[in-house]
């Protein structure tokens, strides 16, 4: 669905995105895209060492993620800026969690239009984002900006 400036409205929501379940291989796979091998994103033995129950996503992975929901909406040419923080940290689905695992490695990013406006005659809007997995765990919020033809 690509969005069409006549079409929006201040508090529409856009469909929602969904991406995974999220496993080890995929941040495995992350991990040799971006170069960013810490063994905090692959290596179980290393995440208990320093704490964690179990090795987690790189929080760049979950704002690619993002990235992609957006791509869905608007025509990438027309956006402006992206921007995030990172909240929660996700583990992927072969955690061994007596939960359902599916729905902590599952994310759902949502988006609200929150300003419809025109700046030096472009059309502009801004959205709110949010990336969730299916138990309600926020992973990230932010914006992005996009102008129109």
């Amino acid at each position: 669905m690509t969005l069409s400036w006549s079409d929006l409205k201040i508090g529409d929501n856009l469909p929602p995105y969904t991406a995974g379940p999220l496993t080890r291989t995929h941040f495995v796979r992350y991990a040799g895209a971006s170069g960013d091998f810490n063994p905090l994103h692959h290596d179980e033995t290393f995440a208990r060492a320093i704490g964690l129950d179990n090795v987690i996503a790189h929080g760049m992975l979950i704002m690619g993620i993002a990235g992609e929901a957006v791509s869905t909406w608007i025509d990438v040419k027309h956006l402006k800026k992206l921007s995030a923080r990172f909240l929660s940290m996700t583990a992927p689905v072969d955690w061994d969690d007596p939960e359902n695992t599916t729905k902590r490695a599952t994310i759902v990013i949502t988006a609200k239009i929150v300003k419809i406006y025109e700046e030096e005659r472009v059309k502009m809007i801004k959205a709110d984002i949010v990336a969730k997995d299916l138990q309600g765990s926020r992973k990230l919020d932010g914006y992005f900006l996009a102008a129109f033809p």
